[in-house]
C-alpha cells in the first residue's frame, strides 16, 4: 500500500462513498458498544472503556492486524500498539471522551505526554468523538487543512449517530494509519534529523524506567555504574543507552549487503559480531528482554525506521558520514554537543594538516611513505567520526600507489590498520568511526588487526593505570575494551598525534567528579606520589589567569605531550599537529603551556 492516502479532490466535486460493508457493520457495533459501556453505572477509567472497541474496529480495516494494549508507566507509552502483517505500524492514544483529538488543545500532563509522542512517526489520537492522525508531530492534512473526523453524539446515540459520509472519512483515515510505511530520506542530514527525535524519545523512556526503583533498567544502570562507568548518573546512562542502540542498529543495517533486513536488536547484534564485537555485546546487554519490555515502544519504532534505510542510496552521495554525527547531535541535544566540544573540522583544514605532517615525516624523519611507513604509529585522541585517521590513511595509500603501483596498496593498508589508533568518548561517533575506517581499510584490501580495529571507546583523559573492575560475564567485552585503551595510553609509543581536540571551558576552578580533566587535572588516587601532569602548565601561570587553563583542549595538549615525550614508553620524538585556540600564543595564563 502507499504510505499516504491521497485526500485531494477538485473543487466542487464530492467524494463517492465507497464504504466496505464489513466496516459499516463493525462501526455500528463499535458505536453500540460505546453507548452500552458508558451507560453502565460501573466505575471505570474512561480511556479504558475505549480500548476493546477501538481494537475491534481497527481489525476490520485491513487483514492481519494485531493490537496490543500498553501498560501505562508514567505516561510513557501510547495505549495501543498496532502491527500489520507482523510489522510495527503505529500507535493509538486514547483520551477521555470530550477531551478531543486536537493535540494543540491539550494541557498539563496530556500536553507533556504529547511533546514526547510527537516524535512517533505514526500515531492516531481519539476520544471516540474526534479522530486525528499525526506523523512526527504533524497532523495529516486534506487540501492543506488538518483532517479531523467528528462522530458527534456517538456515545450518547450509538449507531444512530453515524452516517455513511462520516464513516467513509473515518475508514479512509484508518486505512492511511494502517498502511504506514517508513519513508527514510537518502540525504544524510535529513536522516540524522529524522533519527534524532526517535533517539530522544528512547532516552526519555529509559530515564523514566531507570528512575523507577526495582525496574530492570535500574538494575542494569547500577551494574554499568559499578563495573564500567562509576560516575554515570541516570541521565547519562539513558543517553548512553539511547545512542548505543540507535547507532548499533544503524551500523548493522549499513553493513547488510542486500536490501532485505528484518531489523531487530538481536539480529543487529549478530551482524555486528564479526567486525564490531564491542557494539554487538553492548547491544545484547542493553536489550535484555526484561529491560527491553520497559521501553518497547521506542525500541520498536527505531527498529522499524532503521530497517527502512537504504545503504546503497546513501552510498551514492559519496561518504555520507563525514558530518552525519554533527547533524545528529545538533538535532538530538545541541547543549550536549557543545559541552563535549563536538565541532567538526572542514575537510580542507584536515587536508592541510595531513599535508604538513606528511612533509615533516618525509623531510625530517625520512618516512617517505608517511603514515604507511614503518614505525609511524598515529593517534587521534578525540577522533569523532575518524576524519583525521581516514584522511591520513588515504594520503599515505596514494603515495604507496604512486611509488609501487596498485598491487602494493593492500599490504600497506594492512600496516596502516595496525598503526592507526583512535579514541572516542561518545558512542554514536565511535560507531560511525568504526564504520568509516573499517570500510576504507577493507576496500583497500587490508587485513584488520587480530585484536580488532584500533578505534577504542574510551575517555582519553581517564587514568592510564589501574585495572578495571571485573564485571559479570555479560560485560567482558566492555572491560576488555577499557584494558586495551589503558594499554595504548600507558605503553604504546606514538609517533604522530594529530586532530582537533574538543574546546570547552569549564566554569568551576575547583572541580569535582564530573570535571572533564580527570587524571590530567587531578592525578590518580592510587598513585598519590605522582602529581597531576597539568601542574606543569599551572606552575608558570599567574594565579589570576590559571582559570584559563581549565579547558578541554588544554587538557588534551598536556596529555599528548606526556604521551609522546615524557612517559617511559615514549620515543621522545615525533609530530603533534592540533587545531588550537590562538590565545595560548600570547595569553599570560599559557606561559607554562608555551
Amino acid at each position: 500500500m502507499a504510505n499516504q492516502i491521497a485526500y485531494k479532490r477538485k473543487a466542487g466535486m464530492t467524494l463517492p462513498i465507497n464504504l466496505p460493508k464489513a466496516f459499516r457493520i463493525a462501526a455500528h457495533e463499535f458505536a453500540e458498544a460505546l453507548r452500552a459501556s458508558f451507560a453502565s453505572g460501573m466505575s471505570a477509567q474512561p480511556e479504558d472503556q475505549l480500548k476493546a472497541p477501538v481494537q475491534s474496529l481497527l481489525k476490520t480495516v485491513v487483514s492481519e492486524v494485531l493490537t496490543k494494549t500498553e501498560a501505562r508507566v508514567d505516561n510513557g507509552r501510547p495505549d495501543i500498539g498496532v502491527e500489520v502483517t507482523k510489522a510495527l505500524c503505529g500507535f493509538v492514544e486514547l483520551k477521555a471522551p470530550g477531551l478531543g483529538a486536537q493535540t494543540k488543545k491539550l494541557k498539563g500532563r496530556d500536553q507533556e505526554q504529547w511533546e514526547k509522542f510527537s516524535a512517533l512517526p505514526n500515531i492516531l489520537y481519539t476520544d471516540a468523538y474526534e479522530w486525528a492522525l499525526y506523523r512526527t508531530g504533524v497532523q495529516a492534512e486534506q487540501e492543506e487543512k488538518p483532517i479531523l473526523i467528528r462522530l458527534d453524539d456517538i456515545i450518547e446515540k450509538g449507531a444512530a449517530a453515524l452516517d455513511d459520509t462520516k464513516l467513509a472519512a473515518l475508514h479512509t483515515l484508518l486505512l492511511d494509519f494502517l498502511s504506514w510505511q517508513p519513508i527514510v530520506p537518502h540525504d544524510p542530514r535529513k536522516l540524522a534529523e529524522m533519527l534524532a527525535p526517535l533517539c530522544r524519545l528512547l532516552r526519555a523512556d529509559v530515564f523514566g524506567a531507570v528512575e523507577r526503583e526495582g525496574s530492570a533498567l535500574s538494575h542494569l544502570c547500577a551494574d554499568i555504574r559499578q563495573y564500567l562507568f562509576p560516575h554515570t548518573d541516570h541521565k547519562e546512562f539513558a543517553d548512553i543507552y539511547a545512542q548505543t542502540l540507535t547507532y548499533s542498529l544503524l551500523l548493522a543495517r549499513l553493513e547488510t549487503a542486500d536490501g532485505k533486513f528484518d531489523m531487530d536488536a538481536e539480529e543487529a547484534a549478530k551482524r555486528l559480531d564479526s567486525g564490531h564485537g564491542l557494539l554487538a555485546q553492548t547491544l545484547r546487554i542493553l536489550t535484555q528482554p526484561e529491560a527491553r519490555a520497559e521501553i518497547e515502544t521506542a525500541v520498536s519504532v527505531l527498529e522499524r525506521v532503521i530497517a527502512a534505510v537504504d545503504p546503497q542510496k546513501l552510498a551514492k552521495r559519496g561518504d555520507p558520514w563525514i558530518y552525519f554525527y554533527e547533524y545528529f547531535l545538533a538535532a538530538y541535544d545541541n547543549k550536549m554537543r557543545l559541552s563535549y566540544g563536538v565541532v567538526y573540522t572542514p575537510q580542507e583544514v584536515i587536508g592541510c594538516q595531513v599535508a604538513l605532517v606528511s612533509e615533516l615525516l618525509a623531510d625530517k624523519f625520512g618516512k617517505r611513505l608517511t603514515f604507511a611507513d614503518e614505525g609511524v604509529v598515529f593517534l587521534d585522541s578525540s577522533t569523532g567520526t575518524a576524519a583525521y585517521p581516514i584522511a591520513a590513511v588515504e594520503s599515505a595509500l596514494l603515495r604507496v600507489e604512486e611509488r609501487f603501483g596498485e598491487g602494493a596498496v593492500a599490504e600497506y593498508a594492512t600496516r596502516c590498520a595496525e598503526n592507526v589508533y583512535a579514541f572516542e568518548i561518545l558512542v554514536g561517533a565511535y560507531a560511525v568511526a568504526h564504520l568509516r575506517l573499517t570500510k576504507l581499510l577493507t576496500d583497500a584490501g587490508a587485513t584488520l588487526p587480530a585484536d580488532g580495529l584500533h578505534v577504542l571507546l574510551t575517555d582519553t583523559l581517564e587514568s592510564p593505570y589501574g585495572d578495571p573492575p571485573q564485571p559479570p560475564l555479560f560485560g567482558k567485552k566492555l572491560t576488555d575494551e577499557q584494558r586495551r585503551a589503558q594499554q595504548v595510553k600507558a605503553e604504546k609509543p606514538v609517533f604522530v598525534c594529530m586532530g582537533n581536540p574538543p574546546y570547552f571551558r569549564e566554569e568551576s576552578a575547583e572541580g569535582d567528579e564530573k570535571t572533564r580533566g580527570k587524571w590530567v587535572r587531578f592525578g590518580d588516587d592510587a598513585m598519590p606520589e605522582e602529581p597531576p601532569i597539568l601542574r606543569d602548565f599551572v606552575a608558570l601561570a599567574p594565579p589570576v589567569h590559571v582559570k584559563n587553563l581549565y579547558n578541554l583542549y588544554v587538557y588534551f595538549w598536556r596529555w599528548t605531550l606526556w604521551k609522546m615525550f615524557e612517559n617511559g614508553y615514549s620515543e621522545r620524538r615525533g609530530v603533534v599537529s592540533f587545531i588550537t585556540a590562538s590565545s595560548y600564543l600570547r595569553g599570560p595564563g599559557f606561559a607554562g603551556m608555551r
